[in-house]
């Protein structure tokens, strides 16, 4: 681990997660189990249903499912705008890298509904594991706490009331697989590679070639010093791009000599929905074509002062606050970072909660209303309230642009809000007297 000098604090150890022992511990509560599986049942009893009833469920599962049936039938994938196995009410064209078909394959065997609560059930446990990872990740908390703040209670009440997250209920009706690539990325970060593991980096590999944002965490494990983990998940994406060479290698090369350049696939990138740079410059200037220039170079400005926080952090050996930067990081500079994708919100809760009770009661305030103004945005659906679509974005007043802007105001906020108290903290510590030294008590005149 990393250690600091100068006025930084010394890293110190975290607590780690052993999955199997929690998962031990688990199997004899039946209770706990059973709350935990509810939410997945029902997402498998959902998807049963609407395929009993024709019920239109799941539109980008819809989309992941005809991907994979349409590269196990070998026709391709990216010759139009839509797949040829896609029900009618989610024609949408496959924007995936080729690998994330070949990874979707297990979709192929089930009804479209059906496939839609797998996905979403996969999506209820992913979250469960993002919840229990993230609590271990944090610092001891004081022995007195109530029983329903014991890590395997949190991890049950979170992974409930996280339902009301937009981010996480959209992801969940749309099929999305967000909240799964959170996990990998998660897993492999705080747990996997923090053991030193000859398995490090894999599964972010696997994240990144689904979907290529992903491949930010690539640079963070080389930043903190995990080469090899970086060596790992590096390997395992482009090993997983080779490999469709060979199986597809017509939809390898056109995906990656065109259409990973054609943002049109995805989406107009001015839609309220998109919470990046990009979307909001896009929008504020009227879809000037220099709009993605300009968002690409003030994310190129960021860069190093994200890199400089992430690293604060890791080097104070709080891993978990150094891998929601550059989460938050990438959201912000990806092109698209529909408001879905903000699923990161989850574990940012999830610190924010847990610093409420070790405060005093003169800052109490401040965390108070920090973690309320945080959750209160992911819970307000204000994106869906504001007038949206048809280019409504694009006349908005200012006052919309605020709102509609919410999501990547969050990270914004949040980093002015930790400046501002380091730089306070650190005038504070400049004010103190200096403690007097020998050369200095000597060379006082007598």
């Amino acid at each position: 681990m990393s250690t600091t000098t100068g006025s930084e604090v010394p890293a110190r150890e975290e607590p780690r997660l052993s999955l199997r022992a929690s998962l031990a511990r688990l199997s004899v509560r039946p209770r706990s189990v059973a709350l935990l599986a509810l939410l997945p049942v029902l997402a498998i009893v959902g998807g049963v249903l609407g395929w009993l009833f024709d019920w239109r469920l799941g539109v980008d599962s819809a989309v992941y499912r005809a991907g994979a049936l349409t590269l196990l039938q070998g026709d391709p994938l990216y010759a139009g705008n839509t797949l040829g196995s896609e029900p009618w009410w989610a024609l949408l064209p496959f924007t995936y890298p080729p690998a994330a078909a070949l990874l979707f394959a297990p979709l192929a065997f089930f009804p479209v509904q059906v496939a839609w609560g797998v996905v979403s059930a996969v999506s209820f446990l992913a979250l469960a594991l993002v919840v229990r990872v993230t609590i271990a990740a944090l610092p001891r908390l004081r022995e007195d706490l109530p029983r329903w703040a014991s890590p395997a209670r949190a991890t049950l009440i979170f992974t409930i009331v996280f339902f009301g997250l937009e981010p996480v209920w959209r992801t969940i009706f749309l099929g999305q697989i967000n909240i799964i690539l959170m996990a990998l990325v998660v897993v492999d970060v705080l747990v996997v590679c923090r053991r030193d593991s000859r398995w490090g980096g894999v599964l972010v590999g696997i994240a990144a070639a689904v979907k290529l944002t992903p491949l930010i965490f690539i640079p963070h494990l080389l930043f903190t010093g995990r080469k090899w983990d970086a060596a790992r998940a590096f390997g395992t994406f482009v090993g997983l791009q080779a490999l469709m060479f060979v199986i597809a290698p017509s939809d390898a090369l056109r995906f990656w000599t065109h259409t990973v350049f054609n943002q049109g696939r995805i989406g107009p990138m001015h839609w309220a929905g998109n919470q990046s740079l990009n979307g909001l410059a896009n929008r504020v200037t009227d879809l000037a074509p220099w709009a993605s220039t300009v968002a690409l170079g003030v994310g190129a400005l960021l860069a190093p002062f994200a890199i400089w926080v992430m690293l604060r952090f890791h080097r104070r050996g709080q891993h978990l606050y150094a891998l929601l930067v550059t989460a938050f990081y990438a959201l912000l500079v990806s092109p698209v970072s529909w408001s879905h994708h903000w699923v990161w919100a989850v574990p940012l809760i999830v610190v924010l909660v847990a610093r409420l009770p070790e405060t005093t009661p003169a800052t109490a305030w401040r965390r108070w209303v920090l973690a309320a103004s945080v959750i209160v945005v992911f819970v307000s659906c204000v994106l869906l309230v504001l007038p949206n679509g048809r280019n409504l974005e694009l006349h908005w007043e200012f006052w919309q642009f605020v709102l509609g802007s919410a999501y990547l105001l969050v990270p914004v906020a949040l980093a002015v809000t930790l400046g501002a108290r380091w730089w306070l903290r650190r005038r504070a510590a400049d004010g103190e007297p200096r403690p007097a030294t020998p050369a200095d008590r000597s060379s006082r005149p007598g």
